[in-house]
């Protein structure tokens, strides 16, 4: 996932205060989550880290 969001955000040439380029991610509960589906709400986050459910 942090290759798909280096290579989908870093292609654009985003300023702070730009709005995110749209995009759909796979959730861990098997659903696909939009970023349009949260235009709109307070805050986004997105988060994860790298090494979960890995040997290293």
């Amino acid at each position: 996932m942090a290759g798909f969001l280096t290579g989908l955000l870093g292609a654009a040439d985003l300023k702070v205060g730009d709005a995110a380029p749209g995009f759909a991610l796979p959730g861990s509960d098997g659903k696909t989550y939009k970023l349009s589906d949260y235009t709109g709400k307070q805050a986004v986050v997105i988060a994860w880290f790298p090494k979960a459910f890995t040997g290293g």
